[in-house]
């Protein structure tokens, strides 16, 4: 059993659709995990439920060690860091950068007349320093870029220290520069054996930075493959999870997919031709 996360046979339905569909999955301490998948295959409902945001329709989610419908979600969701593009529509655009990440302290957007200690001034700079942004803590964060955008939320994701840390699509909307950028800086995070336990949601087997242990295909809601990532980036899962022919390379710690071409398909009509 995951002593971080176990999905037994979860499916959530909404009315007669069903979101997802059986999906058991287990996550260990230490393990950096990518959900992979299309639009439509469930990521983002696996994100509501890893973070405590939403109860399945059947099966059962431990998180932690507590069982989803027995515990107090205020009380877990501090536990678990979470950046995603639903909550930065939350930040206000005037807010600083260092408020940014210091009201994750107390689970808020938008400071208003908390009191924060010097420790967690000084956190919140270590983080944005760590992510190179530090010189951003007096900026507006509706005045940043967009990958100086994603950096500054995964600092405040860690300012509570989470002990699991789950990233949806944080490349999203980058360009190439800025997603190498955030690539390298979540590897960096990844090599650290004092971070917490990492999810990765996204659609591109390109962003999965250096050091990611394990992978999670879906599609339809299903569990199409699950386990140790040179196993699950096959040419054969990702093809089935995608819904066409790829050819998958890798590179050193870096993964790369492309459609095949006719030619590579039929590899027979180019002798004919």
């Amino acid at each position: 059993m995951g002593d971080v996360l176990q999905f037994d046979d979860v499916s959530v339905r909404r009315g007669t659709k069903t979101i997802l569909d059986g999906v058991n999955w287990s996550v260990e301490e230490g393990e950096r995990w990518v959900v992979l998948g299309p639009n439509g295959a469930g990521k983002t409902t696996i994100v509501q439920l890893a973070s405590a945001r939403m109860h399945p329709s059947a099966g059962q989610v431990e998180i932690l060690g507590e069982r989803m419908g027995a515990v107090d979600v205020f009380e877990l969701r501090p536990r678990i860091g979470l950046a995603s593009a639903a909550l930065a529509d939350r930040i206000p655009g005037g807010e600083t950068v260092l408020d940014v990440v210091l009201t994750a302290s107390y689970g808020v957007t938008g400071r208003w007349r908390e009191n924060y200690e010097t420790l967690d001034v000084g956190r919140a700079h270590d983080l944005l320093g760590a992510f190179d942004v530090a010189d951003l803590s007096g900026r507006l964060f509706g005045t940043l870029s967009e990958g100086e955008r994603k950096r500054v939320q995964i600092a405040r994701a860690l300012m509570t220290d989470p002990e699991v840390l789950i990233l949806d699509e944080p490349g999203a909307g980058l360009d190439l520069g800025g997603r190498e950028e955030l690539v390298a800086a979540l590897g960096e995070l990844a090599a650290d054996v004092y971070s917490p336990v990492l999810i990765l949601i996204t659609h591109h087997v390109e962003e999965i930075p250096p050091g990611f242990t394990d992978g999670l295909l879906l599609r339809d809601g299903k569990v199409e493959a699950s386990g140790r990532l040179e196993d699950v980036m096959t040419p054969q899962d990702l093809s089935r999870t995608f819904g066409l022919d790829l050819l998958v390379e890798r590179h050193g710690e870096r993964w790369s997919a492309r459609a095949l071409t006719r030619d590579e398909r039929e590899p027979e009509r180019r002798h004919v031709l």
